[in-house]
């Protein structure tokens, strides 16, 4: 997070904050299950194997999903170059509003899942370092040991105040969690629709960015 400019850090919290919405919408709507957070897919997995086997299809295909939303993300990062946070963006846009306009049709509930999925998959692409993800936008186990190591640094007289940026970066995916919960609560899965305008904006913003 120190990298980047003021411009950069308001996509990475925006991007942070749809996260939120999305993930909390989707576990709302699956009964515990994660959109973004594959950590927690990966515990209910494993749960689900010892518990109840005949379920455990479900945390296993979002953890696929998520993987291929990665891979076509990062394979779409690099045909747009210079102008990947665009393109992955755009594309993070354009499925959150098909998952939006498939739950409107009443879609299965996989479907919209799987849709949701590879969002949030594509969506770790927005900010790359040498072709890897230089900034995990939906999950913040890294973040918050990153936060209490700046922290422990801070204390020491050794660091600065570099820490509270990831720290917003926490703030900002814990408060997109409350918005899509309290949407969903009001309006059901049509609440999608929010994150996916969101994004739309955040790719027209970003496209304003000096390319880098």
């Amino acid at each position: 997070m120190q990298a980047l400019d003021r411009q950069r850090r308001f996509v990475a919290y925006a991007a942070a904050g749809i996260a939120g919405f999305v993930d909390a919408t989707g576990f709302l709507a699956a009964n515990g299950y994660f959109v973004s957070f594959m950590s927690g897919n990966t515990t209910r997995l494993g749960a689900d194997l010892a518990t109840s086997l005949k379920i455990a299809w479900f945390p296993a295909m979002l953890i696929a999903g998520f993987v291929v939303g990665v891979t076509v993300g990062a394979v779409l990062a690099e045909i747009a170059g210079t102008r990947r946070k665009v393109a992955v963006l755009a594309m993070t846009a354009g499925l959150l509003a098909l998952a939006a306009g498939g739950a409107m049709l009443v879609w299965p509930i996989l479907a919209v899942m799987l849709l949701l999925v590879l969002a949030m998959g594509v969506l770790n692409n927005t900010f790359q370092r040498s072709g890897e993800v230089a900034v995990g936008l939906t999950y913040m186990t890294g973040a918050l040991v990153r936060m209490g190591q700046g922290i422990a640094s801070r204390l020491s007289g050794r660091g600065d105040d570099s820490w509270i940026a990831w720290l917003a970066l926490w703030v900002a995916l814990a408060t997109g969690a409350v918005c899509g919960a309290i949407t969903w609560r009001a309006i059901g899965m049509a609440g999608l629709w929010v994150p996916a305008t969101a994004a739309g904006l955040l790719a027209a913003f970003a496209g304003r960015i000096r390319a880098s």
